[in-house]
């Protein structure tokens, strides 16, 4: 295989560890793939004295679409624009284009998978849901003789971080996140992590993949932890149980679900041992039953590891493309409301007042965690329409975290 010339757009830290992981890696990849990479060019808006790529440094993106020794375009700068507009730019010239972008590929991947198609190039995005974790591949290539029912993970590492700690050391939410801020775990504006919205687009993106048809992640149920406390966590441990912010979709016949929520785990699902920034998905198959992928789900090795491995990828199919895609057509998402599962409360009061919720909901599994002017119950399984009616005839509820069961 001759040289293939790649262009890396964003040299931040996603961008940086991919030139790495290219330079470092080389012949490792050369002999294995027979894939020789060479970054040509690196786009930013910043100059960087004294790097060793230093030269390679372009401002214009002109230089990039126009020159056709590139062949594989990189995007790490996150955003949708000009992201969406580079890229698109990349796949009409020909160019492959693989990314790490949940956000563009959430909000656009459909029209650039088309893209792809039409100009026999490739649009791949391995990184975009799992970080380090092997999965868009996967629900691609190995399972794809299977028709995919489920898929529920963990997949947020921040989130993951923060609760982790919560729970082990007892810390109240806003403590941990200003130490995951100074590790690097969390951004600056830490929202679309803690308001669960990034795993919200990660499903989304699954989800597609897996059922063959849109989904679009603003129909997607979302709730963050950020109003989890650490009297949640003392409840959880009462119960034997953890918190994890999962994100599922379940397909059942013609009807599609999808949530992302902080859930309780027991010790007896693998997720429960799912700690710091590692991240799990469940994939379930027809024939396979259960799969679980596992690993570190953000960092910039991790990252620009998987991206790479798009790259390798792209550069044995070049001219060709890799079929990847799905049906433009969205899938509509059945209400939340009919779900079923168990919940579990927190109520102010003692237990004199348990037996009037026990009226109301059915009958519950009071918990006490030591805290006083409080209690907890679980509820029966129910579905969220039925727990909504119920709990609004209950005075003084705290907090409600939905109960995962294996």
């Amino acid at each position: 295989m001759a040289q293939v010339q790649v262009a890396v757009l964003g040299y931040g830290t996603v961008g940086s560890g991919v030139v790495k992981v290219i330079d470092t890696n080389h012949d490792s990849i050369l002999g294995k793939s027979g894939a020789d990479l060479h970054v040509k060019y690196i786009l930013d808006l910043r100059e960087f004295p004294g790097d060793p790529n230093e030269q390679k440094v372009v401002h214009d993106y002109e230089v990039i679409v126009n020159d056709p020794e590139v062949q594989i375009v990189v995007e790490t700068m996150g955003g949708v624009e000009p992201a969406f507009t580079f890229t698109k730019r990349a796949l009409e010239a020909g160019k492959s284009v693989c990314t790490s972008n949940k956000e563009l590929v959430a909000n656009r991947g459909t029209e650039l998978l088309a893209l792809a198609k039409e100009h026999q190039a490739s649009y791949m995005f391995e990184a975009s849901c799992g970080g380090g974790i092997p999965i868009i591949r996967p629900l691609r290539t190995c399972l794809c003789a299977d028709v995919i029912d489920e898929i529920t993970g963990i997949l947020n590492g921040t989130t993951n971080y923060i609760l982790t700690k919560m729970i082990d050391e007892g810390l109240e939410f806003d403590e941990v996140l200003k130490d995951a801020q100074q590790k690097g775990y969390a951004e600056r504006n830490p929202e679309a992590d803690v308001e669960g919205y990034d795993a919200c687009r990660k499903i989304a993106i699954l989800s597609s993949l897996a059922y063959g048809q849109r989904v679009d992640y603003t129909d997607v149920y979302t709730e963050g932890i950020s109003k989890i406390s650490s009297a949640d966590i003392l409840y959880a441990k009462a119960m034997g149980r953890t918190i994890r912010l999962l994100a599922f979709s379940k397909k059942e016949g013609s009807q599609v679900t999808a949530m992302v929520a902080p859930h309780l785990v027991g010790k007896d699902d693998p997720l429960y041992a799912v700690n710091g920034v590692f991240n799990a998905i469940f994939v379930h198959g027809n024939m396979l039953g259960d799969a679980m992928f596992y690993g570190q789900g953000a960092g910039k090795e991790a990252t620009a590891s998987a991206v790479v491995a798009d790259v390798i990828e792209e550069a044995q199919t070049l001219g060709k493309g890799v079929m990847s895609s799905w049906s433009p057509e969205k899938l509509p998402l059945t209400d939340i409301s009919k779900t079923r599962k168990r919940y579990f409360v927190r109520v102010k009061g003692d237990a004199a007042d348990a037996a009037k919720v026990a009226d109301i909901f059915g009958g519950i599994e009071t918990v006490q965690a030591g805290l006083a002017g409080e209690y907890g119950f679980l509820t029966q399984e129910m579905t969220e329409q039925d727990y909504q009616e119920r709990a609004a005839k209950v005075e003084g509820i705290l907090s409600m975290i939905r109960v995962r069961e294996k």
